[in-house]
């Protein structure tokens, strides 16, 4: 669990068996984004290649955030998983429906 301020991120536990699950709350900006990229690498180089982001309590996502998403996303892939979005908050849906991603991540 990575926790600031603004920002917090933990990783549940999850039945299924090479799925990560995090809650993410909070902002996330070029300050925090730093920390969601390392959990999500760390998941990644665990072989935790199906990444689900609870994202229910994100009040803020910014162009940095996006991009490590994205990343991950595309390095899940690439591993043969798969990256996706679950319960985003209405900011979040709003965010990425103005750069075309709801229908990649959602």
């Amino acid at each position: 669990m990575v926790k600031s301020e603004t920002f917090e991120i933990t990783k549940e536990q999850d039945e299924e068996q090479g799925v990560a699950r995090f809650t993410v709350i909070g902002r996330v900006n070029s300050k925090t984004s730093p920390a969601l990229k390392n959990e999500l690498e760390d998941a990644l180089n665990s072989g935790e290649v199906n990444i689900v982001l609870n994202m229910f309590q994100v009040e803020y996502l910014s162009s940095d955030g996006i991009r490590i998403i994205l990343k991950i996303y595309k390095e899940a892939e690439q591993a043969g998983g798969k990256l996706r979005i679950e319960k985003p908050s209405e900011m979040v849906r709003s965010v990425l429906g103005m750069v075309a991603l709801n229908g990649m991540l959602i």
